[in-house]
């Protein structure tokens, strides 16, 4: 095991090349044309968060791009044969597990927890352990299966996965630095990719730099604020230079809401608090008992049994209960109308089956598909007036997103920044709080934290040398 925790040969010739770059003919050239005073001042901590950075931004929209088109792919094979979706549902999402538990099992599930369990052992004597789970490997697995299983209509979203991948990227260029260059620590660099990440996916620099307060460290801010920063900048920026400057969700119409509203802003809040934290009770209990399973054709019968429980939801529920739920969000927003009654229930259990089957694929995107699908149901099962509808959506999906990850602000602001709709700030930060305080009374902690020392107790078992 103890060469496992080492440099590769690739990384050890890649920092001999940085090392000798800055003394070879090319490298004195530059340094003697460069003005003292930008010499004297060069931020030279800051160029591997800047590379990394850029690097993120650039690896998000070629992974959106990706999630688009095999979301495109499995909608189409549907479209093309309903029945078929008997077919690509098992085959797709076994291969997508088979890719994480043969090649790297720490790739698998959303990916959040991984890296929160990085930031908690870099710096420390186990720092080596994060290779476990950030890494060059990690990336290509994460994407490859999320991808094999949309392909098979699975529902999942990118969001968490993306936070792995950027996370990894900043650990594969923090171990790239060259010796006796002015670095930033260890879990610094950790948190930054975790920050720009999510950033990066949902175009929401606020909602990274919040959720790294809330949720990825207890730290002082103060130590990380510049890198933070600056890294989100950068990588939203290098997302936007393809993309363009868009929102998730669009301009919503909200109406104004009476002081006596509040109390249905309370209630959906309360309800979707509760069914986000069972959900992610549901989520831990199949998880529980998977591991139990331990051959492996006694694996496979698991992941088809899932994979065709799914396959049977969408056939009689639809293609809004495969993917993402971004285009279920949309319709619910802004095109008028009832849904079926069921929609809530096909999606809440639509993304249980797929996330249990083991691959690659998060929660964040789904469960704002959840909640939607759960407001929108509930504005019309309690006759609430139409045009609170949307507001009370918003509020539902806070509400759900709160329910899962227990970070009550992050969930705000990022519905916020995807739908631009400040004035409504106040009745998503009562929505956070209330639905948080709500899910306390079914889990004390988030499927994030649970699943995180989980993790670290895997870590724990290693043996790391001196």
């Amino acid at each position: 095991m103890k060469g496992k925790y080492h440099l590769s040969p690739l990384e050890i010739r890649w920092q001999r090349f940085f090392r000798e770059l800055k003394h070879s003919r090319f490298g004195l050239k530059v340094l003697q044309r460069m003005p003292q005073r930008i010499r004297d001042n060069m931020p030279y901590e800051a160029i591997p968060l800047w590379i990394a950075s850029v690097l993120t931004g650039l690896v998000s929209v070629f992974y959106e791009k990706l999630f688009e088109w095999f979301e495109k792919g499995g909608e189409a094979i549907f479209h093309h044969n309903p029945y078929l979706i008997f077919v690509s549902a098992p085959v797709f999402m076994l291969l997508g597990w088979f890719l994480v538990d043969k090649y790297d099992k720490n790739s698998g599930g959303s990916g959040i927890p991984q890296l929160m369990a990085a930031v908690e052992i870099a710096g420390t004597r186990r720092a080596r352990a994060v290779n476990i789970l950030l890494s060059i490997k990690t990336i290509v697995i994460k994407i490859s299966s999320s991808c094999l299983i949309l392909l098979g209509g699975g529902a999942i979203g990118r969001e968490g996965p993306t936070l792995q991948i950027s996370g990894s990227i900043f650990h594969t260029v923090y171990r790239f630095i060259p010796d006796g260059w002015a670095k930033v620590s260890h879990k610094i660099m950790i948190i930054t990719g975790g920050a720009s990440g999510l950033a990066a996916a949902f175009n929401t620099p606020l909602g990274g730099i919040v959720y790294v307060v809330e949720e990825l460290t207890k730290s002082h801010i103060g130590k990380f604020r510049t890198a933070v920063f600056s890294a989100v900048i950068i990588s939203g920026m290098s997302a936007q230079l393809f993309l363009g400057s868009y929102l998730y969700l669009g301009y919503p119409k909200l109406n104004p809401m009476p002081l006596t509203g509040i109390v249905w802003v309370i209630l959906l809040s309360v309800i979707s608090g509760y069914a986000g934290a069972l959900f992610s009770k549901i989520l831990l209990y199949i998880n529980k008992l998977r591991k139990q399973v331990n051959k492996r054709s006694h694996q496979i019968l698991v992941v088809l049994l899932l994979s065709l429980s799914f396959a049977t939801l969408v056939f009689f529920a639809g293609t809004f209960t495969m993917g993402t739920g971004k285009p279920l969000i949309n319709r619910i927003l802004f095109e008028p109308g009832e849904l079926p009654w069921y929609m809530f229930p096909a999606r809440f259990f639509g993304s249980v089956l797929t996330f249990s089957v083991g691959g690659a694929g998060g929660i964040f995107a789904t469960s704002l598909s959840s909640g939607a699908s759960l407001g929108h149901f509930l504005v019309n099962f309690l006759n609430i007036t139409g045009s609170y509808h949307n507001l009370l959506v918003l509020v539902c999906m806070i509400g759900f997103l709160t329910g899962v990850t227990r970070s009550p602000f992050t969930a705000a602001i990022l519905v916020l920044e995807m739908t631009d709709r400040h004035s409504a700030i106040f009745y998503f930060l009562l929505a956070g709080t209330v639905s948080n305080l709500a899910a306390g009374q079914l889990m004390s902690g988030s499927f994030y934290e649970i699943q995180k020392e989980s993790f670290l107790r895997k870590i724990r078992s290693i043996r790391i040398p001196k």
